[in-house]
């Protein structure tokens, strides 16, 4: 199910935010629609304890610093509770120092709304998905469970994403700022 042009679908989860070790509530409406012009990353991974997932959400909190100052926040989504998201987080060790709110679909009701809910084993694909300011998505990328994502490629995107945002020009491929656009 394709959602790109559509707006995202509303949620409201449950979420262990590691930077302050603490639970909290997280939805839609936290992030867009906004004036402040940042998009939103909706990252939702299988599952925690896995082998693949931890390297994703540890390349994704990598790359955190670079996404915060081009006004994106993040956030990732598994059909696990709150309470194994705080346990990954404290023995995983690609995971120390991880900044990165993840959210708790353990209904799997917002993975469902987002078309990444594996049914029969009750995991998420790879799904990630850019929201912007309006609260439309503009890219979405799923991936089967065996293969992790590429950070690198989905910044330029996001770069690109932006640029088309606020001039309402278009990019062709592989387009990076102070490249020629259409």
């Amino acid at each position: 199910m394709a959602l790109v042009g559509k707006k995202a679908p509303e949620f409201e989860l449950q979420a262990y935010n590691p930077a302050t070790d603490s639970y909290t509530t997280v939805k839609l409406s936290d992030y867009v629609p906004n004036t402040s012009g940042r998009f939103l990353v909706l990252c939702f991974y299988p599952a925690d304890f896995t082998f693949v997932c931890p390297t994703e959400i540890a390349a994704m909190n990598a790359a955190l610093p670079v996404l915060k100052e081009l006004g994106v926040e993040v956030l990732a989504v598994s059909t696990d509770t709150k309470f194994s998201h705080k346990r990954f987080v404290e023995t995983e060790p690609l995971l120390k120092d991880l900044k990165l709110t993840i959210a708790s679909d353990p209904t799997g009701e917002v993975t469902r709304k987002f078309g990444v809910m594996v049914e029969d084993s009750g995991v998420a694909l790879r799904g990630r998905f850019l929201i912007n300011p309006d609260g439309q998505v503009v890219a979405q990328e799923v991936q089967a469970l065996s293969v992790g994502r590429s950070i690198k490629e989905f910044v330029r995107q996001i770069i690109a994403h932006q640029y088309v945002y606020k001039t309402g020009e278009v990019t062709p491929a592989n387009w990076k700022p102070g490249k020629k656009t259409l």
